[in-house]
Order: C-alpha cells, then sequence, then structure tokens
C-alpha cells in the first residue's frame, strides 16, 4: 500500500545553473520541484498549485522576489518562503523577513544549510505534508532519513538506486516503462541508447529481494517493471 506524500518545493530562480543545483539536491533527498525562472511565472505557479514550501530568488527578470512575495501575502498565500540573495546585508535581511519570508539565506550558499533551513521551516507546521515513509509489504522507506528497511534488514543504496526505488513505490502496482524511468529518476527526455535503467534494475532487485522473499521487483515482458507484492 503506498502511504506517503513528499514535500513539494516550488524554486523561482533565474539563474539556470543555480536551479539545476538545487532541484538535483532536493529531488534526491525526496522532494518534488516546480520550477520557475522569472517572477511573474513563479507567482502564477505559486497561485495555481499548492506547495509545502517556496524558495524565492529576490533578483528575478519580470518582477523581483520581494514584488513576488509582496503578492503572495495580499492573496492570503501563507506558505513559508525562504528568499536566496546575493544582497546579504543585514539591512537587506531585515526588509526581506519584515516583508514575510519565513527565512533569508544569502548567496553563496552550501546545499546542506538550505536543506536545513527547508526542513526547519517545514517543522513549524507550514508544510502540508505529514507523512514521510513509503511502504509496500514489509519494504519500509524513511524519505527523511533515507534509511531503507526489509522487515529487520536494513538495505544501503546509492543515491540512483534509492531515487530508482522512490520511483518505483510511488507508482506501486503500477507498469513503469523505460520512458518513465529515464524521465522520471535519470531527467533523461531521450533513450541514450543504453542498458543503464536494467543494470541499476538488477542492482536494485539484488538488494530488495534476497533469496527466500517474495520478490517485489518484476519485470513485465515488453512493457516495463513493476514494483508490488504479487507477480
Amino acid at each position: 500500500m503506498r502511504t506517503v506524500m513528499s514535500y513539494k518545493v516550488l524554486l523561482v530562480e533565474d539563474d539556470a545553473t543555480t536551479a539545476d543545483y538545487i532541484t538535483k539536491g532536493l529531488v534526491e533527498e525526496g522532494f518534488t520541484v516546480d520550477r520557475a525562472d522569472n517572477g511573474r511565472d513563479g507567482l502564477f505557479l505559486a497561485t495555481e498549485a499548492a506547495h509545502d514550501a517556496i524558495i524565492l530568488d529576490r533578483m528575478l527578470p519580470g518582477m523581483d522576489g520581494m514584488a513576488v512575495l509582496a503578492a503572495l501575502r495580499a492573496a492570503g498565500i501563507e506558505t513559508p518562503v525562504i528568499i536566496l540573495s546575493a544582497l546579504a546585508t543585514a539591512d537587506e535581511r531585515v526588509k526581506g523577513l519584515t516583508g514575510g519570508s519565513d527565512d533569508y539565506l544569502a548567496k553563496p550558499f552550501a546545499f546542506a544549510e538550505l536543506l536545513a533551513r527547508l526542513r526547519i521551516i517545514l517543522r513549524r507546521g507550514g508544510g502540508q505534508a505529514a507523512e514521510t515513509r513509503l511502504s509496500c509489504g514489509g519494504l519500509e522507506v524513511d524519505l527523511l532519513s533515507r534509511k531503507v528497511k526489509r522487515g529487520s534488514r536494513t538495505i544501503d543504496l546509492q543515491p540512483r538506486e534509492f531515487r530508482l526505488l522512490d520511483y518505483l513505490l510511488r507508482h506501486q502496482g503500477e507498469v513503469v516503462t523505460r520512458t518513465m524511468l529515464l524521465e522520471g529518476v535519470w531527467d533523461y527526455h531521450f533513450d541514450p541508447g543504453t542498458n543503464v535503467i536494467d543494470v541499476h534494475i538488477s542492482r536494485l532487485r539484488r538488494k530488495v529481494d534476497e533469496e527466500g522473499e517474495s520478490p517485489l521487483i518484476h519485470t513485465i515482458r515488453g512493457a516495463g517493471y513493476r514494483l508490488s507484492e504479487q507477480g
């Protein structure tokens, strides 16, 4: 049974390198990320869909971050916001915090610090996602600690294996195609023509389905893979 939803974060950042860096780190930590590269699109996404937190660059094209934040608060949207800014003076941080943000992080920053601050504002109660686990049969995944267990057995996974298992669990009972895995786990929008998926599925299966245990990862010939208690 699927029991968990991950936190959903909106990232509004116009620098593609920074946005890719943050997105990669958050996805590896189990977050779902929506992205916008300008203030107007960021405001649209923030008002059209629910998010557990917003990471908002201050200096954006079209509409700056403080204007986006003011519009959100005026609309009654209280989603927690972390402002990212190259403006690092005490006065600028005060302006950001008094302008309605929940935190203010100066650039350049370490991803570990951003992640810690994000988790803090989510724990304050602003986030909507209360569940933090995925499970299927005796297999359990803790999305926050990134610990994986099957029964009493702890399973050590590499980052890509963890993302693959996470994806399969979120689609458990469904047939997952190669295209779905390429886009959802590897961020490829084309088939690179390698056996990368088969290799990682094989490695993951050896770790999840040990001898004597009922198999959870099934190959659907000509279609893809399925994670379920039943074959």
